[in-house]
């Protein structure tokens, strides 16, 4: 029946709807977002991606990791390892300790290293020989009831196994095939590659570091960078090759390159050796952008008696913005530089190379007596943008990252507390957040879970099949 037009319905009209909606327009903005988030309360929320079962035939990083991402927002993820031995990154660690017992039962004196951690929160694990015939044909099924599989083994492999995207495709028009590898098709599409190789390869490590006259060189990322943002952009492509399936009831396959992430934050530097024909160079913490926009170096440590080297020689930097012209002069005034104003009051001049060198190296001086702290507080006391570069100790203790719940412990149902970060640190959402439910678990922990109650396998079979370590 057509709307009488002369009828006004509340819910037609702009503003709240109850008393409830107004008493929320009415909070502070702090305090709105602080209910409408409710960091540590994710769970009491729906999942985006429940109804999603996820295959993940991925080691490493990158791959793990864009499953991972899907399995933070609600989806099924079974990840399927070698038996025994799983995921190569199980066995990595910084300095081979801090290990998380057992890896499986059959190993009960080797645990899983810290550097797995991140890569494959709330996955389901499964053990299975892909080259068993029996256990192709298990895959298969798990195909048929999956929308999607990620896989990082080198080009090709699933192909001759039969178990690629032309192959799959055939058993399930609807499912969503994604390829992670190093190079990618073309001429180096055999060559490995690890996430230093990625940074190297595709120009990003060029740009990092300081500069050789400056006593520096060429620097990698300490952190797996590229890994962690390749699996963040393959997960991008899963959520757009689901919705595509929505609109057309078909799956795709997505082929990703690994090396050709690093060209994705290169920024201008392309579009710079275009027009100019620059080859973009290495400025260390300074932007080559704008000045003063940089990290600087202090005298002193804000925690000279620590036990900890980090906190003891390392809590000296000071991250400093006053690249507009009335900031710059205000930043001379207060640190008795006025030279330099005088010298370089455009923004245009003191951001070429030579002013920034001498205009850094004039902070530094000024800094030499001082504490990391008491520089920040006489900065930002003058209305100048400054930030201690801090360690991952103080970012834990941090107030502001303890309230929106960046850093927390969780209590692993396996492993028992956890400090981590992981989905809860990547952007909130108010009907659908993300959570982590629990870390890993060990080799083949889901293996009746699933060959059982998911394909009605019986428990002899299954316990065949693991006497012969096919799981």
């Amino acid at each position: 029946m057509a709307k009488d037009p002369r009828e006004t319905r509340i819910e037609d009209l702009p503003g709240p709807k109850s008393q409830g909606e107004l008493e929320e327009m009415k909070m502070p903005y702090e305090e709105y977002c602080r209910k409408a988030f409710g960091p540590g309360n994710e769970w009491a929320k729906p999942d985006a991606l429940k109804g999603i079962r996820w295959l993940s035939c991925t080691g490493y990083i990158f791959t793990p990791h864009s499953a991972a991402n899907l399995a933070e927002l609600g989806a099924d993820v079974i990840k399927i390892e070698i038996p025994r031995m799983g995921d190569a990154m199980r066995h990595t660690s910084p300095f081979n300790e801090a290990y998380l017992y057992p890896l499986h039962d059959t190993r009960p004196m080797t645990g899983t290293g810290l550097g797995f951690t991140n890569a494959n929160n709330n996955e389901r694990f499964l053990s299975m020989d892909y080259h068993i015939p029996e256990m192709v044909n298990i895959f298969y099924r798990l195909v048929k009831m999956s929308d999607g599989l990620t896989e990082n083994y080198r080009p090709g492999t699933l192909d001759r196994w039969k178990m690629s995207y032309r192959f799959l495709q055939e058993m399930n028009p609807r499912f969503i095939y994604v390829w992670g590898g190093g190079f990618g098709y073309g001429p180096k599409v055999f060559g490995g590659s690890y996430d230093i190789l990625g940074q190297a390869h595709a120009g990003l490590a060029s740009l990092t570091g300081m500069h050789e006259y400056m006593g520096g060189h060429a620097t990698k990322h300490s952190n797996w960078c590229i890994d962690w943002m390749s699996g963040t952009m393959i997960s991008y492509g899963v959520l757009a090759s689901i919705l595509w399936r929505r609109k057309t009831g078909l799956g795709t396959m997505i082929e990703f390159s690994q090396v050709q992430t690093p060209t994705r934050i290169s920024g201008y530097t392309f579009p710079l050796y275009n027009r100019f024909g620059i080859v973009r160079q290495r400025w260390g913490n300074w932007d080559t952008q704008l000045c003063a926009h940089g990290i600087i170096l202090c005298g002193k440590s804000d925690f000279p008696d620590a036990q900890n080297p980090q906190d003891k020689h390392e809590a000296r930097y000071v991250m400093v913005s006053a690249f507009n012209d009335p900031d710059f002069k205000e930043l001379c005034d207060i640190t008795g530089l006025k030279d330099l104003y005088g010298k370089y009051k455009a923004h245009k001049d003191r951001v070429e190379a030579r002013p920034q060198v001498e205009i850094y190296a004039a902070l530094e001086k000024w800094a030499i007596d001082k504490t990391r702290s008491q520089v920040v507080k006489i900065l930002t006391d003058a209305g100048i943008l400054a930030a201690p570069v801090m360690n991952d100790r103080e970012v834990y203790e941090c107030q502001h990252y303890r309230e929106r719940g960046t850093i927390r412990w969780l209590d692993d149902p396996l492993y028992g507390d956890f400090l981590m970060q992981s989905g809860h640190s990547v952007g909130m959402m108010t009907k659908t957040p993300r959570r982590v439910n629990w870390i890993w678990r060990p080799v083949g922990a889901d293996n009746v879970g699933i060959y059982r109650d998911l394909l009605g396998i019986p428990l002899s079979q299954i316990e065949e099949w693991y006497n012969k370590a096919y799981i």
